[in-house]
């Protein structure tokens, strides 16, 4: 199953949350019991180092995962075009890239 792609926005400064929700091939939650998510942004695809990571809550019974940064680490993000992507893993260290794309992220005037 190739990763959906989806771009998000960003406020620097602000708290940011969004949700992925995840369904079978009948519609149905999927199953995430014993997965674990990871989620980075990047500068670039080719970037060595992440310039932030979310924090991620899987909800098992509804096939979601909520991916968070907190308004400090939107802070410290320079405004501009990035590109992140989320995997998730399963009990037996399958890994699957579900969701990826552009995150941009816009400057703050607030301080």
């Amino acid at each position: 199953m190739p990763a959906a792609y989806t771009n998000i926005y960003i406020e620097q400064g602000a708290t940011f949350s969004t949700s992925i929700t995840l369904d079978d091939v009948y519609g149905e939650a999927y199953n995430l019991v014993g997965y674990t998510a990871n989620s980075q942004i990047r500068k670039s695809y080719y970037s060595a180092n992440a310039t932030a990571t979310f924090s991620t809550a899987i909800n098992s019974n509804t096939g979601s995962i909520t991916l968070n940064l907190t308004a400090a680490a939107t802070a410290n993000i320079a405004a501009g075009r990035y590109v992140y992507d989320t995997k998730i893993t399963d009990q037996s260290n399958n890994v699957l890239r579900i969701l990826e794309g552009i995150a941009e992220v816009s400057p703050s005037v607030t301080r």
